[in-house]
């Protein structure tokens, strides 16, 4: 007998979907880290979304472990190097949200641009202050994207009428990555520091990308320019961004991710450092939801259904 540990919600087309391929869904959404690590040993299969961390340790405990399934991107979370060692599929379904993610990136980009959140709240306590609610247009604006897999392209793609020049830099793809987005511009970092009114990070956490936003990038970036990232919190070094804010290095930000997402777990610093974060009317915050849609819950489990039942027929 075959079976699957799901440990987080997911459509049900997925667990209906292992089920007919022969599997055994024990669905557990809530299950802690440390019981997934108890029981993994008796499981030919595993569905993740953020909270369980494969690393060597626990691929040694899940002695007959077949595929491990991630629900969305960031296989950072994942030794795949060892898994494939030990003859363990890794498989996502990034594809299953990026739609999601870009429209979410667009309607903070937009929720800021306009002031919505401040002119929102105003009115509901009937102040009407229009002149110190004059927002700004997108038109004209340099916008970069640093990262053009899935979600960088398709943030690019919901770009294409808003009248913006386009840039893109993704080091690990060979030139003509956008060939056939001719409204999107392939550059360098530099150019981007230098030209964007927008910076928009799509990029996976690494050692590489940790604090890929900081004060170093900062200063060799265009004075008020405005970050909006979707991708990882780590990618961003939030003590640096809250003094460019301060002193108007950077002129405002879109976050849907944060180097700390448990608020019950800040420490006395990190409280202190969202404290001042939050404050800011020049900040629009999200808790990482951006891939987070009805539409995009069942394309992830269609998707990544498709690659499992792909490698089990292999």
């Amino acid at each position: 007998m075959k079976k699957v540990l799901v440990t987080d919600d997911c459509h049900p087309i997925l667990t209906d979907g292992l089920l007919k391929l022969g599997y055994v869904c024990d669905y557990f959404p809530n299950i802690a880290p440390e019981k997934t690590l108890e029981i993994i040993g008796e499981y030919t299969g595993l569905i993740i979304n953020s909270k369980i961390l494969v690393n060597r340790a626990f691929l040694n405990r899940a002695e007959k472990l077949e595929f491990v399934g991630r629900l969305g991107s960031g296989m950072e979370i994942v030794d795949r190097v060892y898994a494939a060692e030990r003859n363990v599929a890794v498989v996502s379904s990034p594809e299953g949200n990026r739609n999601a993610v870009a429209e979410h990136a667009l309607g903070m980009l937009l929720t800021l641009s306009n002031k919505l959140l401040k002119g929102d709240r105003e009115v509901r306590i009937n102040v009407w202050e229009r002149e110190a609610n004059r927002g700004f247009e997108l038109s004209g604006r340099t916008i970069g994207i640093f990262g053009y897999g899935h979600t960088g392209r398709q943030f690019a793609k919901k770009l294409q009428g808003m009248e913006m020049r386009v840039l893109a830099c993704d080091k690990y793809k060979p030139a003509g990555y956008a060939l056939n987005e001719p409204w999107v511009v392939e550059t360098t970092p530099d150019v981007i520091q230098k030209e964007a009114d927008i910076i928009s990070l799509h990029l996976p956490l690494t050692e590489e990308t940790r604090y890929f936003f900081d004060n170093t990038f900062i200063s060799a970036s265009r004075r008020g320019v405005i970050l909006l990232n979707t991708s990882r919190g780590k990618c961003v070094n939030t003590t640096d961004l809250i003094s460019a804010l301060e002193d108007g290095r950077v002129g405002g930000a879109c976050l849907d991710v944060f180097e700390n997402e448990k608020p019950g777990t800040f420490t006395a610093v990190e409280k202190l450092m969202y404290d001042r974060l939050h404050a800011f009317e020049n900040v629009v915050m999200s808790p990482h939801v951006a891939g987070w849609t009805i539409e995009s819950k069942k394309k992830l489990a269609e998707i990544l259904l498709d690659k499992i039942t792909a490698a089990a027929r292999r």
